[in-house]
């Protein structure tokens, strides 16, 4: 009998036996501190994914990435993800946060420190790349992921996150 419910459960509801969130969603991530952190509760909603350094050309961009985030965090998430695959970030996870909230006091989420090209890229960089056949060139590229995973924009590093692009991208979901 359980077996049977079981096997009716599966046909009506799908998404519970699947993951309810997408595969994209569920990938596993650890915030600087360690922590486990959820990108199920931000479906809904436009995802900016940066790889950051913080002896980087663009690194002010750090400055207008948490502008960004603080005056829409209801409604857009901005997740960082430091890396040395371009050999512009030597500090450890500690040293990055420490970076991060004494220069730019930011904010958003930060990932603990990993790979975001070749075959030892994070997960989300993987799915990323592959989704969009495109990897970052350099520090601070930009996927702007929109909800539920409908789309994703590629940035370079050039663009500015308050650029016209960008906030255009961003303007139908109420972000300024």
């Amino acid at each position: 009998m359980k077996k049977l419910l079981s096997i009716i459960s599966l046909f009506l509801f799908p998404a519970a036996a699947i993951g309810a969130c997408g595969d994209f969603y569920e990938t596993r991530l650890k915030t600087l501190q360690g922590e486990n952190f959820n990108l199920c509760d931000h479906k809904d909603k436009p995802i900016i994914f940066v790889n950051t350094a913080s002896k980087c050309g663009f690194t002010s961009q750090f400055e207008d990435l948490e502008k960004l985030y603080s005056a829409n965090k209801d409604k857009l998430l901005i997740v960082g993800f430091p890396s040395n695959d371009f050999n512009q970030e030597p500090g450890n996870n500690d040293d990055i946060q420490k970076f991060c909230k004494l220069t730019y006091a930011v904010e958003f989420p930060m990932m603990e420190k990993s790979n975001v090209i070749g075959p030892n890229a994070n997960e989300i960089y993987k799915k990323l790349s592959e989704s969009t056949g495109k990897a970052p060139m350099w520090n601070f590229y930009k996927f702007v992921v929109m909800p539920n995973y409908e789309k994703i924009h590629v940035f370079s590093s050039m663009t500015n996150p308050e650029s016209k692009a960008i906030k255009k991208l961003l303007a139908p979901y109420g972000i300024n």
